[in-house]
């Protein structure tokens, strides 16, 4: 098993296991994205936030990511966190090990607090960011529209660092340390 950061070439690979929940609940995407449109994604994404990929024998099994959680300066120590494994990878813990791995490359740039939006009920989901300290912190009732019906999303906190009243920008993903992300990835790879 190899954990490693996503690239643009990943894009068709990634969009495989995307693929497997795109008629589901748990994204609330209507189509499936382009290649080209999910590569620029993972450009984006990578221009400061984490994207990892979990590869067994050259195939991807799943894949997190961070991104901005809201738009304005002042939440721009909070990081929204996605993750999602091949329904054959389900039950390995992959899901676990990314997002161990993710929330320690967000607390090392200085993010304070990570956010899971989960489509409610999702009980792997929820277990997973249970396990892993998170806080549920509310609901979203009824926010999305998909497959006939309205579904509901709770959100889950976990603060990854203290809340100072001096705190410094976080750094982008592209400056941490090669080393340290290296690190970090070999842990979550045994």
């Amino acid at each position: 098993m190899e954990f490693r950061t996503a690239t643009p070439e990943d894009a068709e690979a990634l969009l495989a296991v995307y693929a497997e929940y795109i008629d589901t609940n748990i994204t609330f995407e209507y189509a499936l994205p382009s290649v080209e449109e999910f590569a620029g994604r993972i450009c984006g994404i990578l221009e400061f936030y984490p994207y990892l990929v979990a590869e067994e024998e050259g195939r991807i099994l799943g894949y997190a990511y961070a991104h901005r959680h809201m738009e304005r300066a002042a939440y721009q120590w909070n990081a929204e966190l996605s993750v999602y494994l091949a329904k054959s990878a389900a039950g390995r813990g992959l899901g676990t090990r990314l997002y161990r791995a993710l929330l320690e490359l967000l607390e090392r740039q200085g993010v304070r607090s990570a956010f899971g939006c989960v489509t409610s009920p999702n009980p792997p989901s929820e277990r997973l960011h249970l396990r892993l300290g998170f806080e549920l912190v509310g609901m979203y009732r009824l926010a999305g529209w998909k497959n006939g019906q309205w579904h509901s999303v709770s959100w889950f906190q976990k603060f990854l660092g203290t809340h100072d009243l001096d705190p410094q920008p976080p750094v982008a993903f592209k400056t941490l340390p090669t080393d340290f992300v290296a690190c970090v990835l070999e842990r979550a790879a045994h």
